[in-house]
């Protein structure tokens, strides 16, 4: 069972294991096709859309793999197609594109949409479930730093720069307070203590009834093509409507999710 959520910090991993990030991610892509056999192995999709939402900077193209992993499981995958991920600039300063986007596809689809949301994008998913909770069918983060202050980050700086929205404004306060608290549909972070760019801690789901926190090992920069945290998502998904519960760890699954909740 999960604990209380570790006490948020202001400081930023180390500038070291930021600069191994790189080489880390390229290496967990390396490890996709020996991992494919137990990647299938994951439940098969029940068709539900699964709209999948980029992190900083990066657009659709970063998450390819991902979404090919959830169509040949049987979702119906979607690209957010808002572009480059630079924040309010891509998503509207309320956030109305980005609740635009979930209108259609679950308009298109008539069945809830699962968001699943890398780095800046799971804080944008957990941000649009609050706005269109009947549309949502469960938010799922990777590396998302939605709790704490945004300068426990390697990139606050570029973020600034790139976006023009200043993190001690009183609207990304007022977001990061709501940020605190689960959003109002089942949710699931996923995190790594071994993330170069954002801190962990800040990246980890308060306990609730419908919340779940799954530690993985690996890089930030390579979370989209990490076979244990695609293996995570696609359990998550699979789980019924009306059904959600915790990740299991038993068996095999406790040599790749080292623990079941916080530090």
């Amino acid at each position: 069972m999960a604990t209380a959520a570790p006490v948020p910090i202001t400081r930023p991993p180390s500038p070291l294991l930021a600069l191994t990030e790189l080489p880390r991610a390229m290496m967990e892509f390396g490890t996709l096709l020996p991992s494919a056999p137990l990647l299938y192995t994951a439940p098969r999709g029940d068709g539900h859309p699964v709209l999948v939402l980029p992190g900083f900077t990066t657009t659709d193209k970063s998450t390819a793999v991902l979404r090919r992993y959830l169509t040949r499981l049987g979702y119906d995958a979607h690209t957010w197609d808002l572009g480059r991920n630079l924040g309010p600039k891509a998503i509207g300063r309320e956030g109305e594109k980005l609740a635009a986007r979930l209108d259609a596809v679950h308009e298109a689809t008539g069945r809830k949409v699962s968001l699943v949301g890398w780095s800046l994008g799971g804080v944008m998913a957990r941000l649009v479930s609050r706005m269109r909770p009947d549309a949502v069918r469960q938010v799922i983060s990777l590396g998302s730093p939605f709790t704490g202050t945004p300068r426990a980050t390697n990139v606050w700086r570029a973020y600034e720069l790139l976006t023009g929205q200043r993190i001690d404004d009183t609207q990304t306060k007022e977001q990061l307070r709501e940020g605190a608290t689960p959003p109002p549909v089942p949710s699931t972070a996923i995190w790594s203590r071994e993330d170069g760019i954002v801190a962990w801690q800040n990246c980890v789901e308060p306990f609730g009834e419908n919340s779940d926190n799954i530690e993985v090992h690996g890089s930030h920069c390579g979370l989209g093509v990490n076979p244990a945290v695609l293996y995570a998502v696609a359990d998550r998904l699979a789980l019924p409507e009306d059904g959600w519960r915790p990740f299991h760890r038993e068996g095999l699954r406790a040599m790749f999710y080292p623990s079941a909740g916080h530090a």
